[in-house]
């Protein structure tokens, strides 16, 4: 008899971060921290190099769908400079006839008692884009959610490509995040997110998203050693 499926682990709303951490997150944070640690910073830096170089401006390519991946929102349920960037650059994009369809991606997060896709939405069509051409994808927690769950949509609906808008410094774990589950997508940078690019802020961004790729590439590589299934199929 075969091996019966795994039900795939999904963080609840408004989820803590050791909550969101999920299978083997735990293992995987303190490898790729005590990697860091051990190797005086060379696994960081080497990422640090990969967030820098492909966080730059890429034209847009047509696709099946803009992909608005979602961001904590401020103040309960109003969206923070970030996610507004993000979300004019979509508004842009859709205008521009890149894709018929805009998919907004986000639960329940902090306090806000809407969740980010929807208030994601409400901006689009407030600023007159059509409701049919506004989706919502409402249960994750974290970006990786984010693509696990639209990844149901789009092979429901047969697409095949999206066009994935977030913040330059953030597309490059969020690229490497849907690759690894299969989903062909096309980086669309904000450009005007903040924090301004060469500030400390930005700086700041750059090292934490290098710490968050190592951490991916770190959980995926142990995960395939050690063979677990649990944790393969949240990622892959």
């Amino acid at each position: 008899m075969p091996d019966p499926q795994p039900s795939v682990y999904t963080a609840p709303a408004r989820s803590s971060f050791w909550q969101k951490l999920g299978p083997g997150g735990l293992v995987s944070f303190s490898l790729a921290a005590s990697s860091v640690l051990a190797l005086a910073g060379m696994p960081l830096l080497w990422r640090m190099i990969e967030v820098l170089r492909e966080a730059n401006f890429a034209p847009p390519s047509r696709a099946d769908g803009i992909l608005v991946l979602g961001r904590r929102l401020r103040d309960d349920n109003s969206p923070t400079e970030v996610f507004l960037a993000r979300l004019a650059h979509a508004e842009k994009l859709w205008r521009g006839g890149f894709a018929a369809r805009v998919i907004v991606a986000g639960g329940l997060t902090g306090r806000a008692t809407l969740s980010e896709a929807e208030v994601g939405r409400i901006w689009l069509l407030e600023h007159a884009l059509p409701p049919e051409a506004v989706m919502t994808e409402d249960k994750s927690q974290h970006t990786l959610e984010n693509l696990y769950f639209v990844r149901e949509s789009l092979r429901a609906k047969g697409w095949t490509s999206l066009l994935l808008v977030s913040d330059p410094l953030h597309l490059v774990r969020a690229k490497a995040l849907a690759e690894g589950l299969g989903i062909k997508v096309y980086p669309s940078p904000a450009e005007d997110c903040p924090p301004r690019k060469g500030s400390f802020g930005w700086w700041r961004r750059a090292a934490l998203e290098a710490f968050f790729l190592h951490w991916y590439r770190t959980g995926l590589a142990y995960s395939r050693l050690v063979g677990s299934r649990r944790h393969l199929e949240r990622v892959t």
